[in-house]
């Protein structure tokens, strides 16, 4: 008979250290958060606002066998409740684990913070201290100081909008941007308003509508009756063409602007038979056209 096989003891096996650590600090407004949400998009594990004591602890977890992460970050800044200073002290540590941290500071001058704090009107870290924002901008960049002197990388932001900041995180630390682009084609009623995050939004009132077709008003775009409706409709298909000759050209100028996904919402009085119709049809056409992350969402179905 044989003996079942005995799960490994974890202390027997070999913890695998994460092939990357991108420790990301610098400046409130100064881009840090848009930083991590690229490097997020490009596999890294992200956490942000890490006490910098537990920073060691984090890395041992994350080199766990069983859960692994080849690629972190972390976000260490002035919301962090722990001495920065002792920052140093616990990248050594990390090292002394076999791993080289990276240090990025994201600074800005004065004016540009300024002015992203009045178009966000997010509060600074330091105004609890009931200072003005000039005042808190000045004493941060204080603190910092000796973190961006340990800096490996310093990127300046001032100038930089967020696809441009994207870009800058991507080429300054030499990274890889994954070149599939995740697609959804969602389709809406206009009477519900339309999608908050959509990217390109084509409108279908102007076409055939099944709705009046006794036999076809409660079926869906998905069905196969509503389908041959739309095949025989010539209008149909010039519309189809037209729309996916136009994201055949612009789909893969977004992907080289360092997007990771776009929205794409077609909307008809119901939504319920056209936009399904054209949602599904651009989709499978994405997917001939070697798209590989494809996705489609009926919000008044779904």
């Amino acid at each position: 008979m044989s003996v079942p096989a005995q799960p490994p003891n974890p202390e027997d096996i070999t913890p695998r250290m994460p092939a990357s650590l991108l420790v990301v600090t610098g400046m409130s407004g100064g881009g840090k958060s848009v930083a991590l949400k690229t490097l997020e998009d490009l596999g890294f594990y992200c956490v942000d606002n890490l006490p910098a004591e537990l920073l060691p602890e984090f890395v041992r977890a994350a080199a766990h066998p069983e859960r692994a992460e080849q690629k972190l970050a972390v976000g260490i800044d002035m919301r962090n409740r722990g001495d920065l200073g002792n920052l140093p002290e616990w990248l050594s540590a990390v090292g002394a684990m076999g791993l080289e941290p990276q240090l990025v500071f994201f600074d800005a001058a004065e004016s540009a913070l300024l002015r992203r704090y009045a178009e966000t009107r997010r509060r600074h870290p330091l105004t609890h201290l009931g200072l003005a924002l000039a005042d808190a901008i000045s004493l941060e960049r204080q603190a910092l100081k000796p973190l961006r002197a340990l800096a490996d990388v310093v990127v300046d932001t001032s100038e930089l909008n967020v696809h441009q900041l994207r870009h800058r995180v991507i080429t300054e630390l030499g990274l890889t941007l994954d070149s599939s682009l995740s697609l959804l084609f969602e389709s809406f009623a206009y009477r519900r308003g339309l999608p908050a995050d959509a990217d390109f939004v084509f409108d279908a009132r102007s076409l055939p509508n099944p709705h009046w077709e006794p036999r076809l008003k409660p079926l869906s775009g998905r069905d196969p009756e509503v389908r041959e409706y739309f095949l025989a409709r010539q209008e149909m298909g010039e519309y189809l063409a037209h729309v996916a000759g136009f994201l055949d050209v612009w789909l893969p100028r977004m992907q080289s602007n360092t997007r990771s996904y776009v929205t794409v919402a077609v909307g008809c009085s119901g939504g319920r038979h056209r936009s399904v119709y054209l949602a599904e049809a651009l989709a499978a056409h994405a997917r001939d056209s070697g798209w590989t992350e494809v996705a489609t969402f009926h919000r008044e179905l779904d």
